[in-house]
This record gives structure tokens, C-alpha cells and sequence, in this order.
């Protein structure tokens, strides 16, 4: 199934490649930088543990609500008109005095209604944002989903284990602003840190990357694939010129 979501750099068309490197069995599937969990809704429910994880409140606390309150979600969405002024109030990032669900709301709101779903600026044109009975299918595939709000180093910590697969969506290198981390600044020290700590966990870990030179370079010692795909952007514009990303592996 899709993502309930769109979201920047979110994997749709980039998906059905990842799965098909998956290993071929593993007891524990975890998702470092969930996002929009494009490859964990394409991938079958299956037997073995699923966690999803962002480091990002808001979006964790949207998948926290639509998993156990999609009703919640959907009725109180249903009263929102899809208007610049409530735009721009909502992304104003007052939460205080919010329920969970009204948070939650508020968030669903802004990636719907933003251009190309940055929450940072109106999308200036009609789009049918109220329907949200899929929410309810969502619900359904999030039912055994655990949903955690870490930083990657605390979760990769938590979760190794022999059977475990890591996936992991950082930030791509020079692009780091274009993603809502919160508070987490996504810098070269991390991209290093992510590096090490892969290279010495007990599972297996599966990676999604821009085709970047030093990209390359710091993970010169795991196998890397390079992958064309269409660009998002182009898509939208008719143009049909490819972009390459690099899928890494240590196994």
C-alpha cells in the first residue's frame, strides 16, 4: 500500500528496488528515518517486528494518533477549509494548549496543504484535502508498528541484533536544510557517526543515498548499486531526465 503522506525524500519510486535487496529472511525490520515510510507500507506485513522511527515529534506523534485514533483524526480534519490565513497560523508552530489529536491535525494539514509538502509555504491551488477515510486502512498496517521518537545512534543501539535489518533514509549529503529534523542538526558529523555505527552492528543494514562523491567515499568498504530513477520535480514538469541514487548494503 502507499504512504498516507507525501514527504521529502520519500522513497515511492524508489521502493520496489529496496525491497527486492532485502535479505531473504530477518526477525526484525526497523526503519532509522521513517518519514513518510514509503518502503515499510510497500513491504509486506509478514511475521517479523516492525518499528518505525523520526526524529521529528510532530510527525511521529501524526503516526502515533492515526495508528490508535483515526477517527479522532478525521473528524476533527473535517472542519478545517483549505485556506492560506489557516495556513499560515498553523505554520506558526504554536502547539501550546493542543491535544495530541489537534497537533496531529495541525501537521496532516500543513504536508497536504504545502508546496510539495515542505510545510513551509502554501500550495496556492485546490486540492481535496478533507478525505480521509483511507486512514482507517492506515491504521490497520501501523497495528503492530512500534512507533519510536529517537535519535538514530540511540535507536540503532536499542535494536541491533542478529535478524535485525536496518533501512535507512538520512538526510542526503548538501541537502541537509530541505528536511524537518527539529531541533537535530544532520551535519557531516553525522553522516560520519551513521557510517561507524553501521559498520559495526550486528544485523544487516540497507541504505538509501544521493549519488554524492563523498558519499561514495565513506562507504567505500560496503557494496554500493547505483540506481536510476526519475526525478519527483520532473515528473511534475514533463521532463523526463533521470537522477541517480546509490543503494548500500553490507551484505
Amino acid at each position: 500500500m502507499d504512504s498516507f503522506i507525501s514527504w521529502v525524500g520519500g522513497k515511492k519510486l524508489l521502493r520496489k528496488d529496496i525491497i527486492n535487496r532485502f535479505p531473504s529472511a530477518f526477525d526484525r525490520y526497523v526503519e532509522v528515518f521513517g518519514g513518510a515510510a514509503w518502503v515499510l507500507f510497500y513491504k509486506d506485513k509478514g511475521k517479523n517486528e516492525e518499528i518505525y522511527n523520526d526524529i521529528n515529534g510532530e510527525l511521529v506523534n501524526l503516526f502515533r494518533c492515526v495508528k490508535y485514533h483515526p477517527e479522532a483524526v478525521e473528524n476533527e480534519f473535517k472542519l478545517i477549509l483549505n485556506s492560506r490565513e489557516i495556513f499560515e497560523i498553523y505554520s506558526q508552530n504554536n502547539t501550546n494548549g493542543m491535544t495530541d489529536i489537534q497537533r496531529a491535525v495541525r501537521y496532516l494539514y500543513l504536508i497536504k496543504a504545502s508546496y510539495a509538502s515542505k510545510t513551509t509555504s502554501f500550495g496556492a491551488k485546490y486540492r481535496d484535502i478533507t478525505n480521509l477515510e483511507y486512514l482507517h486502512d492506515v491504521k490497520e498496517r501501523l497495528s503492530k508498528v512500534v512507533i519510536e521518537h529517537k535519535s538514530f545512534d540511540k535507536l540503532i543501539k536499542q535494536y541491533d541484533k542478529s535478524g535485525t535489518l536496518f533501512y535507512c533514509d538520512p538526510p542526503y549529503h548538501n541537502t541537509e536544510k530541505m528536511y524537518d529534523t527539529g531541533d537535530f542538526v544532520f551535519d557531516e558529523v553525522q553522516h560520519v557517526k551513521l557510517r561507524d555505527m553501521l559498520g559495526t552492528i550486528k544485523g544487516n543494514f540497507i541504505l538509501s543515498y544521493n549519488d554524492d562523491k563523498y558519499i561514495r567515499m565513506l562507504y567505500k568498504d560496503f557494496h554500493i548499486e547505483e540506481i536510476k530513477r526519475s526525478n519527483n520535480m520532473a515528473l511534475r514538469t514533463g521532463n523526463n531526465k533521470l537522477f541517480s541514487e546509490l543503494i548500500i548494503r553490507n551484505y
